[in-house]
């Protein structure tokens, strides 16, 4: 694994805003970076990160099906009584799940270590699916890499895939909040998907979603809602008053109900106690539990429920902190052992992992100045050449 500076493509901007990449930049500053790439060897890919991802899957797997059984377990997940049977019967009734990605500490040796799970509402998808598969063919294109690269990215045709296998036979309506450009390019892309799946479907923002007479979720144009792949946490739903209606409103919703549990930061506790001294796991603890104070060397706190590095706090070996500042942590934190991120060339990095139909089939790349991944971190193109 190695980091590569590469010329950048001179029209690469005008390029993204054509297909609707308008999130490029953020905050005035540069979100896709092509002034570098990491080079893999298909060796690290296949046996250190995609095996990996798939084994730790069937893990997470076996957790929710404890979870989901044990009230305990669900009351350390901060997940509200009113919704536990409800949570349960998405997982019995095996509703399908699509997408998620694991976010990995991995320096081109080592085993990669499980960050956490976003298993809920990942963003990053385009830029790692579409857009860096168009540097890749560009880029050799133009002798800025090497030809005979590859990547590891089956990502797009793995999403088309699994939505012409969710069986949805009436339309499938989408909704992202207004105003997060991120947000609603992702699930943009989202649709495209569903439409090369051979799907209808219907984008609406959150706020316009009603609920009529009857409980039922409703379009713009009064039209019951069946199907609704949505950009907005499990934990929000469950705290907003129209979440109340979806026990009993028939809807079904991608990603099922039961991935609360996996994108919980309290995943990583259960994980460790279940599956203790697995290679590809940190150890992890509630607060409470005595056993924080083995934690040998520095150790990180994370709040149940937060998104883009808000509110994670480190503890150096020596001592010293390092916070980001957020809205969150009134749920509940875990503390999870330091394993700090791999540095190459002063950036911080960190392997993002995506299963589809969970099933591992590429990666993004994110890095940053700080040991801290945030909204305002890079995303780097990757190539595989041994």
């Amino acid at each position: 694994m190695q980091r590569i500076k590469v010329e950048e493509r001179a029209d690469w901007k005008a390029q993204a805003e054509s297909l609707g990449f308008n999130f490029h930049t953020m905050y005035g500053a540069a979100y896709w970076d092509e002034s570098a790439c990491y080079r893999f060897s298909i060796n690290q890919i296949e046996n250190d990160i995609e095996d990996p991802t798939n084994e730790i899957e069937q893990m997470c797997f076996e957790l929710v099906a404890r979870a989901v059984q044990d009230e305990e377990v669900l009351h350390k997940l901060a997940i509200p009584e009113e919704f536990w049977d409800y949570v349960r019967s998405s997982w019995l009734k095996q509703e399908k799940n699509l997408y998620g990605r694991l976010d990995l500490s991995y320096d081109g040796s080592s085993p990669a270590k499980l960050l956490e799970y976003n298993a809920d509402t990942p963003t990053s998808l385009y830029e790692s699916s579409a857009f860096q598969w168009v540097w890749l063919e560009q880029a050799m294109e133009m002798s800025i890499i090497p030809s005979g690269c590859d990547q590891f990215n089956s990502i797009h045709e793995s999403m088309v895939k699994a939505l012409e296998q969710f069986g949805i036979k009436d339309q499938l309506h989408l909704t992202a909040c207004r105003g997060s450009e991120e947000d609603e390019g992702t699930v943009r892309y989202i649709e495209e998907c569903a439409v090369q799946a051979g799907l209808e479907t219907n984008f609406i923002f959150l706020e316009d979603i009603g609920i009529d007479e009857n409980g039922y979720f409703t379009d713009l144009d009064d039209k019951r809602i069946e199907t609704l792949f949505k950009l907005y946490p499990w934990e929000w739903i469950m705290k907003d008053e129209f979440g109340l209606s979806l026990p009993k409103s028939e809807l079904k919703i991608i990603e099922p109900a039961w991935r609360i549990i996996l994108s919980n930061k309290g995943m990583l506790p259960l994980l460790w106690e279940m599956f203790s001294g697995h290679p590809n796991l940190l150890p992890a603890f509630f607060p409470n539990d005595p056993r924080v104070s083995e934690i040998e060397g520095g150790v990180v706190k994370k709040p149940l429920f937060s998104r883009e590095g808000g509110n994670v706090e480190i503890t150096e070996v020596d001592g010293s902190i390092i916070k980001a500042d957020g809205p969150y942590g009134d749920q509940g934190s875990i503390i999870q052992a330091l394993h700090p991120l791999p540095v190459f060339d002063g950036n911080h990095t960190v392997i993002g992992s995506w299963l589809v139909a969970s099933n591992a089939c590429g990666i993004g790349i994110r890095e940053d100045d700080t040991a801290i991944t945030r909204d305002t971190s890079r995303f780097l193109p990757h190539v595989i050449l041994d």
